[in-house]
């Protein structure tokens, strides 16, 4: 009887993890389900697109009331805006993702979803820049629009000179058309917006086939944190990436075309990437990437033809060189930038992974102001989201770079290892998806949270691609009704929703807030800039805080300092109680003409943890006597004052003692 029971103990224990195989191979198993058929026959429903254009721009509506509530400081800004928000975002999310929508409405609503959250960025300062990196673009192309000078010298951003494409493209526009910098280069940002969807799309239309999947694809990419704020500010990225992304696009679209065509394209690649090297670094870094892998998977495929293997192969050796042969003809600082970036960010990220395994080792703290609980519950669903999405689409997007038969089983897979994929475009973007879990790994470090936000830009393109797949061939299926319709297309909603949370610590605009970088720029800062241009004159150098050392640069187009000396930081001036001994002495042998004083760095805490520099150690509000204490000291005039902020005049110190 015991061996009986035995016996059929084991069979129940074997049926019981056959049954779990199943489930889990049913899951993330390379089945790719038919998709819904008949779209191609599909007209565009312009009752559809006229309905969301009138509740896009109601959504917009609310978010600017939202910001204009947040600047008078009234409570109901939150409710405002975030309605605003979600009005912009679900109900198009839902038509581009639906089933059964012809081509051509999904690519004008990506269009009008795309110039909804480009506005949305905007209108936290519609009138002027506002972000950190944007000013010293700002400084760079208003130069070269008065001076006429490239690669003029850039203290705050010492690589920024030797990479002058965004620059060249705006400050044409200002001379074509007259405009201010700022709106030329809005302008242009808006025009670049709309040329990244439409490349992303062609990208992933001409890898999977399927216009449904390219949109869905899209839809995820604007789930990456950078795609909201980061690449659509006035800085290089927002161009390099536009360029590389390009790049990509018609490499993909014309990979089936006769050889003249081919070659045709292959010609206005290298043009991109030569635009691209002289545009942004990081960018051309994610050119090489992926033209490089590219050549490599045309190499290892067997069935590859000739043609294909030599234009992945042309293509790959001028996406490395040249880069390489701007940075040689520049002298290009570019490895002493990035260097220590890289450097800091991995070490940042052992010593997390090492106070993980260690549970009597405090984790390190991130040092920025938390978000409010539903922002960060969004975007933390919007992670876990992605992670699913990855999960159930990984096996089925590399299915389809062997552009596998439904139900085919793990064929495919077999296939890629002997080495017989037909597209090697989907399988290094379904490969470069594991970059995910690594950013969002470097994103938890303060040291390697550039490094995190960095990678997601080049990341999202393969995990737009893989989670699509997901979406389309397992969780809608071939005839999505029910919850495999509201379900999916409620999942991307809140995607696009933890890309839009994720881009920014606080989009509202408010109240002053010190040490807040955009929230800090205000009109009396402002103002006290442009003074310095109007009875100062420009040019003279000046040291003062990270927000109004911004503020001088652009608006007075004063020459700021970063440090006092060589050695000798400008916070040591500010922080300590009396100007004396070595820092008197370095202020004195300096050229500084003059440096400005914002007292209200002494009424509270930075927000982002620093005044001057992001490694400054000191977090705490500088002491009203630090600040006051250049009034008692010889050779030092006080000559503007308008209550909170003043400047000094430096230069009787530079005098012989």
């Amino acid at each position: 009887m015991s061996t009986i029971s035995a016996d059929n103990a084991a069979r129940t224990e074997a049926r019981t993890f056959r049954s779990r195989f199943r489930l889990i191979e049913t899951l993330i198993g390379p089945d790719l389900g038919e998709p819904a058929k008949g779209e191609a026959s599909r007209s565009i429903d312009f009752g559809w697109v006229s309905a969301l254009c009138l509740v896009v721009a109601a959504g917009l509506l609310l978010v600017v009331a939202g910001q204009g509530a947040g600047r008078r400081g009234e409570g109901a800004a939150s409710l405002l805006f975030w309605s605003g928000v979600i009005l912009v975002v679900v109900p198009t999310t839902f038509r581009i993702s639906w089933p059964m929508v012809a081509r051509g409405e999904r690519l004008f609503l990506l269009f009008l979803l795309a110039g909804g959250l480009f506005y949305y960025k905007s209108v936290y300062a519609p009138t002027s820049f506002s972000d950190h990196d944007e000013f010293l673009h700002w400084i760079a192309t208003d130069y070269l629009t008065t001076a006429g000078r490239l690669f003029a010298s850039n203290p705050l951003l010492d690589v920024g000179p030797d990479y002058p494409g965004l620059q060249i493209l705006t400050s044409a526009i200002v001379e074509m058309t007259g405009l201010p910098v700022f709106v030329a280069g809005t302008l242009l940002l808006a025009v670049l917006r709309c040329v990244f969807v439409g490349a992303l799309f062609l990208l992933f239309e001409s890898i999977t086939g399927s216009a449904r999947l390219s949109a869905i694809a899209c839809l995820v990419y604007m789930g990456c944190s950078t795609y909201v704020q980061f690449t659509s500010k006035f800085s290089y990225e927002s161009l390099g990436i536009v360029l590389c992304l390009l790049g990509f696009a018609i490499e993909a679209a014309s990979r089936n075309r006769d050889d003249v065509s081919r070659l045709r394209a292959a010609v206005l690649i290298v043009v991109l990437l030569a635009g691209l090297a002289v545009t942004h670094h990081l960018s051309a870094t994610y050119a090489i990437i992926y033209f490089v892998a590219l050549a490599i998977l045309e190499v290892l495929r067997r069935d590859a033809s000739r043609r294909d293997v030599t234009i992945a192969a042309v293509l790959a050796l001028f996406a490395v060189a040249l880069p390489l042969a701007w940075m040689g003809v520049r002298g290009n600082p570019v490895v002493n930038y990035l260097g220590p970036v890289i450097e800091g960010g991995l070490e940042a990220l052992l010593q997390r992974l090492d106070s993980l395994s260690d549970t009597t080792r405090p984790t390190e703290p991130l040092g920025i102001p938390p978000q409010p609980l539903g922002t960060r519950l969004t975007t933390l669903v919007a992670v876990l989201l992605l992670a699913l999405g990855l999960a159930t689409g990984f096996f089925r997007s590399l299915a389809l770079a062997v552009k596998a038969a439904p139900s085919s089983g793990w064929i495919p897979i077999a296939k890629i290892f002997e080495r017989r994929w037909r597209d090697s475009r989907s399988l290094f973007l379904t490969v470069l998806a594991f970059g995910f879990p690594i950013a969002i790994a470097f994103r938890l470090t303060v040291g390697g949270w550039e490094i995190g936000n960095r990678m997601g830009t080049f990341v999202f393109f393969g995990v737009g691609l893989v989670v699509a797949v997901s979406l389309v061939h397992f969780w809608q299926g071939p005839t999505p009704r029910g919850w495999r319709r509201v379900l999916p297309a409620s999942a991307l909603a809140v995607i696009v929703m933890g890309g839009v949370t994720a881009s920014s610590l606080n989009p509202i605009r408010g109240p002053y807030r010190a040490g807040a970088d955009s929230e800090s720029m205000e009109p009396m800062a402002i103002q006290a800039a442009r003074w310095t241009r109007e009875w100062l004159g420009v040019g003279n150098s000046f040291i003062a805080d990270r927000v109004n050392r911004l503020l001088l640069a652009g608006y007075g187009q004063q020459d700021v300092r970063v440090d006092v000396v060589d050695g000798v930081a400008t916070a040591r001036i500010y922080e300590a109680e009396q100007l004396e001994g070595d820092n008197l002495y370095a202020l004195a042998r300096s050229d500084i003409d003059f440096l400005l004083v914002d007292m209200r760095l002494s009424q509270s805490r930075p927000v982002f943890g620093f005044y001057f520099e992001p490694w400054d150690s000191n977090r705490e509000a500088l002491l009203p006597e630090a600040l006051l204490k250049f009034d008692n000291v010889d050779g030092v005039v006080r000559i503007y004052d308008n209550g909170w902020i003043r400047i000094y005049d430096v230069r009787g110190l530079h005098e012989p003692l």
